[in-house]
Parts: C-alpha cells; sequence; structure tokens
C-alpha cells in the first residue's frame, strides 16, 4: 500500500511513501502521519491511497501515524482541494491555514482532585488526628464544616501540599476524593443566555420557512437575507437552526468580529446550551485543541465563529450562514491561500448540500449584483423587529460648525455634545465611531512639515498616550523616546495632528467627568475575555459612553444605546482604492444601526469635512437603494467588480530596484497573451514600502461579459504565475485571486 502525502510547503506537488503492514488498517485520506523530508522528520497530511507505486524512484516508507481517525471530513478535503487550485496555493499550505496549530485529537483535558468528608467522619476522629499533623487536621476541620465537594487546589490557602494532606486523610478513611476533567474555560467569551419570548412577523415567518426548507431538502441554496439594521436576523438564525438540528444537521455561523461572538453566542447558548461551540483567534492553544477535538467527536451542534469557523470539522452541515457578510474581515489577505470565507462557504454549502444564507443591511456589491443576476435568492426584511423606528439622523459640516463657533480643531461639534449631555441626563447610553485607534496618527513639524515616520515601512508612527510611545501599526516599530526636535531642520516646534479613539476618550473625560466611559479598540481587547467584559458592563448600563473603532460599528444590539456619533466620518473615504466609497457607506450606515433598536426613538450624528458628499449624504439618509445605484453605474464605466474579474500580482524585496525590474519584466513577458485582458502597472503600490520590503504591483482585469465566470482569468494565471518565479533575485510573487484592495 502506499499513500500520496502533502506538506505545508511552498510546492503543488504531493510526495509518494510506503505505508509498513502495521499501518495499513489505520491509513485513511485526511489523518496526518509522519515521514522522513530530506533530512527532517515531518508532519504531512495523507491525500490519497493507492495499491501500486506510480513513483519509479526509491520510495521511503512512513515512520508513524499521528492520527485515529480523520481530522478532516470529505467534504472538507474537497473545499482544500478546490481552495488549492482556486487561489493558486499549494496544497499542504492551504491544509495547514485550515488545521489549527499544534492540533491533536489525543489532546485531553487536565484532570483536578475534588476531596469531600466522609459520612462516618465525627469529631472523635477530628480529635484523634495527633497535634504534630497539624495540617491534617485543618483541612480535616474545614471539609467537615462544609459538608460539600471541594477542589484540592483550593486549599492551597491553608496548607503548602493538599493533595498529599489529602492522601493521607484518605488512607484513614476520613475522607473519599475522586477526578474531574476539567475541560478549558470558554465561558468568558460568552453574554450570560438570554430568554427571550418572540413572534415573527409576516416577512421574518417568509424568510424562516423559505430556509428551513432548503435543509430539509438537503438542497444546495444560496440566499441573500438583505434586512434592515434591527430586522432582527440573530432570531432568523437561531429558528432556521433549530430546523437544521432537528434534522439531525449541524450548523455554522460566521461573524466579521470577535466582539459579535459573545452576545451572538449567548442567544445560541440560550436556546441550544451546550452544544454551541466557539471559534476565533482568542482561543488559547489549549482552547483550540479541546474544541477541535469536541468538534470531531460530534459534541457541538453549532459552531459560532470567526473567518477561520468555516472550516470547522462539523458532519452534515445543513446550515451556512455569513453574518455581515460584505465585511473585509472575511478575505485573509496574507498568508496564503488568499482566501474569503464567504466564497469558500459557498462551496462548502455546496459540496455539503446546505443553506448558505449571505446576511446583510448593507451588502457587499458583489452579492448586491448577484442577486439581481438570480445567482442568490433574496430574501429582504424591510422593517425593525419589534415595531422600533428608524433613527434621526443629522450630518454636522465640521467646516461650518468651526467658522460659526469660532473655534478650530474641535473634535466634538456642539450638537453632539449636547445630544451627548441629554442623554446622560435621561439615562441613556452613547456609542462614539472613531475608526482609528491611538491618540494621534501624525506627528509633525510645525515649521518644515517633516512627518516622523517607521524607518520599516514609510507610514507616520500613530502616537499612543498612555504608552508614552510612537508606533507603526503595520510592523509593529517604536523608536526608543519621542523626539523632541525635527530630525530634518532641527525646530523644537514638534506637534500631533489628527484623532484617535484614546484623544476621543481624553476629550470626553474632560467634557463629561461623572460620565462613565469605556474604549474597545484593539489595544484596550487583548483578550476575548476583555472584550466581553466591556460589552457586558455596556449592557448592563454599567457604561455611559462607549469608544471604540469599527468593531463596535456592527452586529451588536443594546436596548438603551439612543445615540450613535460617527466622530469623523471622512476616515479613508479619499483612499486610491474603487472600494473606499462602498466601505465609507457601509461602516456609517451600519454604525447609525446600533441607535434606538426599541422603544426608545435614537440619534445619529455624523460629523464631516465633506458634507455635499454622495457617499456621506447616502449614508446620513439610510438610502441604500439610492448609493447602490450610483456606485454600481461607477463600477460599470470603469469595468470593476462586479462587473469585472480582478487579481492582483504583487512583487516584494528589499532592494527596491530589483522588485521594479522584475515586475517590468513579468509584464513584458506577458504582453498581448490575453486578447481583451487589462492590465494596470506595474506601479508602486499604494504602501509602497512595509516592513523593511519594497512593493509594486500588477492588477489584471477582465469585463464578466469576456469571462462570465472568471475562468478565462484564471487559467491566465495558472499557465504565468508558478512557483519557480516567486524566489528569483530574492523577489517574493504573490497571487490575490478577487482582491478586495488594490492599496
Amino acid at each position: 500500500m502506499f499513500v500520496q502525502v502533502a506538506f505545508p510547503i511552498s510546492s503543488y506537488q504531493t510526495f509518494t511513501y510506503k505505508v509498513p503492514e502495521t499501518f495499513q488498517k489505520s491509513i485513511q485520506v485526511g489523518i496526518r502521519v509522519k515521514t522522513s523530508f530530506g533530512k527532517r522528520v515531518v508532519v504531512g497530511i495523507v491525500v490519497g491511497i493507492s495499491k501500486m507505486n506510480s513513483f519509479k524512484g526509491k520510495t521511503k516508507s512512513i515512520s508513524d501515524v499521528v492520527d485515529s481517525s480523520p481530522i478532516l471530513s470529505k467534504h472538507l478535503w474537497n473545499v482544500i482541494l478546490w481552495m488549492s487550485q482556486y487561489y493558486l496555493t499549494p496544497l499542504g499550505q492551504v491544509a495547514k491555514s485550515v488545521l489549527p496549530a499544534s492540533l491533536s485529537l489525543k489532546y485531553k483535558p487536565p484532570i483536578k482532585w475534588m476531596v469531600e468528608i466522609c459520612d462516618s467522619f465525627t469529631e472523635e476522629n477530628l480529635l484523634s488526628i495527633p497535634v504534630r499533623a497539624k495540617a491534617q487536621a485543618t483541612i480535616a476541620e474545614i471539609l467537615y464544616h462544609s459538608k460539600k465537594r471541594t477542589l484540592i487546589t483550593t486549599l492551597n490557602e491553608y496548607v503548602s501540599n493538599p493533595l498529599d494532606i489529602c492522601r493521607k486523610l484518605k488512607s484513614k478513611g476520613f475522607v473519599r476524593m475522586s477526578e474531574i476533567v476539567s475541560p478549558p474555560d470558554v465561558t468568558g467569551f460568552t453574554f450570560d443566555p438570554v430568554q427571550k419570548k418572540i413572534k415573527f412577523n409576516k416577512e421574518q415567518a417568509e424568510t424562516i420557512d423559505k430556509i428551513s426548507k432548503a435543509i430539509s431538502n438537503n438542497i444546495y441554496q444560496p440566499f441573500l437575507l438583505h434586512g434592515v439594521t434591527g430586522s432582527g436576523k440573530t432570531e432568523i438564525y437561531i429558528e432556521a437552526a433549530r430546523n437544521a438540528i432537528q434534522s439531525g444537521k449541524t450548523v455554522i455561523i460566521l461573524l466579521p468580529e470577535i466582539s459579535l461572538t459573545p452576545q451572538i453566542a449567548g442567544r445560541f447558548r440560550s436556546v441550544f446550551g451546550e452544544e454551541v461551540a466557539l471559534w476565533h483567534s482568542k482561543l488559547t492553544p489549549a482552547q483550540r485543541a479541546w474544541t477541535w477535538k469536541e468538534i470531531c467527536s460530534d459534541t457541538f451542534k453549532v459552531v459560532i465563529g470567526a473567518r477561520s469557523a468555516i472550516f470547522s470539522p462539523l458532519k452534515k452541515v445543513g446550515l451556512i450562514v455569513i453574518d455581515e457578510e460584505q465585511e473585509s474581515s472575511f478575505k485573509q489577505e496574507a498568508p496564503a491561500p488568499r482566501y474569503h470565507a464567504r466564497d469558500v462557504a459557498l462551496v462548502r454549502g455546496r459540496y455539503e448540500k446546505s443553506a448558505v444564507v449571505l446576511a446583510s443591511a448593507t451588502p457587499s456589491l458583489e452579492s448586491y449584483y448577484n442577486q439581481i443576476l438570480g445567482k442568490l435568492d433574496l430574501l429582504h426584511l424591510s422593517k425593525r423587529f419589534g415595531g422600533a423606528k428608524y433613527p434621526q439622523t443629522h450630518i454636522v459640516d465640521m467646516i461650518k460648525d468651526q467658522e460659526e463657533s469660532g473655534k478650530y480643531g474641535l473634535i466634538l461639534s456642539g450638537l453632539l455634545q449636547d445630544k451627548i449631555e441629554d442623554r446622560l441626563g435621561k439615562g441613556e447610553q452613547v456609542i462614539l465611531l472613531q475608526n482609528r485607534r491611538g491618540y494621534s496618527p501624525v506627528m509633525r513639524c510645525g515649521d518644515c512639515g517633516e512627518v516622523v515616520s517607521c524607518r520599516h515601512c514609510n507610514v507616520s508612527l500613530t502616537f499612543h498616550r498612555n504608552k508614552k510611545k510612537l508606533i507603526c501599526h503595520y510592523c509593529g516599530y517604536s523608536p526608543d523616546g519621542i523626539s523632541e526636535s525635527c530630525n530634518s531642520c532641527h525646530s523644537p516646534n514638534m506637534k500631533f495632528f489628527g484623532t484617535g479613539t484614546q484623544r476621543v476618550e481624553s476629550i470626553l473625560e474632560e467634557t463629561f467627568p461623572k460620565a462613565k466611559i469605556k474604549r474597545l479598540d484593539l489595544d484596550t481587547t487583548k483578550s476575548g475575555a476583555k472584550i466581553t467584559a466591556i460589552l457586558q458592563s455596556f449592557e448592563k448600563g454599567e457604561i455611559d459612553i462607549l469608544i471604540g473603532t469599527q468593531m463596535i460599528a456592527k452586529g451588536l444590539d443594546f436596548s438603551n444605546a439612543t445615540l450613535v456619533g460617527i466622530i469623523n466620518a471622512d476616515v479613508g473615504l479619499h483612499l486610491p482604492d474603487f472600494r473606499a466609497g462602498e466601505r465609507i457607506f457601509q461602516l456609517i450606515y451600519q454604525a447609525s444601526g446600533r441607535a434606538g433598536r426599541r422603544s426608545k426613538l435614537g440619534e445619529v450624528v455624523i460629523q464631516t469635512y465633506n458634507s455635499e458628499n454622495p457617499v456621506i449624504k447616502k449614508a446620513a439618509k439610510l438610502d441604500l437603494k439610492a448609493y447602490y445605484n450610483i456606485i454600481m453605474s461607477e463600477r460599470k464605466e470603469l469595468n470593476y467588480p462586479p462587473f469585472s474579474w480582478i487579481a492582483k500580482v504583487v512583487f516584494t524585496g528589499q532592494n527596491q530596484q530589483s522588485v521594479e525590474n522584475s515586475s517590468l519584466k513579468m509584464m513584458q513577458m506577458l504582453k498581448g497573451r490575453f486578447k481583451g485582458l487589462d492590465v494596470l502597472g506595474p506601479a508602486p503600490c499604494y504602501f509602497e514600502k512595509l516592513r523593511g520590503n519594497y512593493r509594486t504591483q500588477i492588477v489584471f482585469k477582465i469585463s464578466r461579459e469576456l469571462d462570465p465566470n472568471g475562468k478565462k482569468l484564471h487559467s491566465f494565471l495558472e499557465k504565468n504565475f508558478f512557483e519557480t518565479q516567486m524566489k528569483s533575485n530574492h523577489i517574493k510573487m504573490s497571487v490575490n485571486v478577487n482582491p478586495l484592495s488594490l492599496l
């Protein structure tokens, strides 16, 4: 017997190994094996089994079998094969991306010892313990009076080695000891379960019925669930999941941000109890190993998590939901495979024959267009749940506001300050969005204009006041200390420009000293438990004002939050990227949807320096259809997605000239090879230097009219971009199929 093994290396080929007789009964596709590869012993995954050996050279044998059963289902393995081909990534690298690091199905949670006093124990027994055995007497007395089974480690505060002491007491017949399995604690990642009595309106009932029919008919059916903010999409997911589980199937729920996980997980756990698993980047290795093992053992019926949760090894998947499907966080930009979880979900749904629901109040233009073409079945929720009203929106022109007040450089407009004060007086809560972290994104010389930049990335360093440091948000570089004079003209006139969440927090603390204020961004949420704690505090009313980046702009549901303030709606609006306007519209629309989600009327204050910009105007009116008609017309004229297929090839290296030469050489090789293909570049990337490497890019673009399914472009990429070119002249070349950004 022979097996084909794939390794997590930059090679598209698999390698053949002989299977010793001792392992032949345990070999299956999808299990991992240990083999010698060169001079190393490495772990690979079995991707094929054959009786004959087609390899003519010397064949080595596998040395060990890592797993007792496949760590991947048949359908999930087919997804990996598709990803390898579609995203032009070696099979082993795709498998490495799918499987969690240090995965072991042999992982066993730690064992903890419990102890309790025996029923027959009396005060006479207590007095019989020798005076010199003081520790035994102490433990026996504690257990005798508590009458409860106690975790032995909690007795450390009374004696130095409680386990040995308990064993001695056990030998005398005074106590009973027992072992309990202690699985990793994941309760810190969920809100307390919330029980709700739900009465669905007609639109919701029809939506649930259509999804449930697809599940029960065991057919692949993709839907676009377009529901306005606050329309009760989560409750629809729950009801559809209930129907899937009753049909003996499992469910995957994908969320774009970890900050959304606790609240939705709490709702699902109130319905499905311990059958719900969480999967995201904040899990510890132990939590990951335990969760994966339990999923493989069919313990869980629902998996909720971020992008990589689409690879959960659930069997009989009947429903896949991609919540906020327009979010860019579903796209993995690095390392390869540069996959989009939404597209992977659709492919997995096809293999599993399951219902796939792409859901959003602001769908991506691709999904919006695919629904028009009939590739997605539209499900529409036009009303807010429970009769809640849409928020009232106000646009504040910050230029006019400052001219009228005579106060320049203000972060909070007079209107926003008044609205915050009004809400605090009513005991209502406020959410403020500033999609830029740190205190100030730019430190600049007031005389010559020189900006303090990262030496590795050529981008401005961001000042973080709490750490008193300048930090690069791309590579993490931080210089020793903050220079008091300009490196260029030596002027001492160094100033901070721009606003981050820390600065907003500082201003609010000065303006509203009695208010309870919290900040939620990457700097304050190093762990999932911290995110959960802040959001739960806000839900309980322990926080008056919550400031944050886009983490707080979508999906969250707080009944007492009646005011949303968008500090600077222009952040990112003028980036040279064809999706910039779409992203800002969606962010403003989604953030506005956090206000007034129950009986209390909500308000939104949008601060901008571009009040006549159509993105700002249409987002303020919550007029999605009008804005999408505008942007669709622009995209069609410029031949950008969804009216075309695009791919981006980036050349990276430490020598700027070599990078430019390699991209030019590639461009000359490809000239005229493909009729109808638009080629942009080569040109420097928007961030020309990142992490010490220079970057240039070539963008390929072809209209859907010439290439309806993108197969021509994909075939072109397969033929012209292969692994041997990636290493020439120390230049790395990466291919990004369907990139979300051209920056």
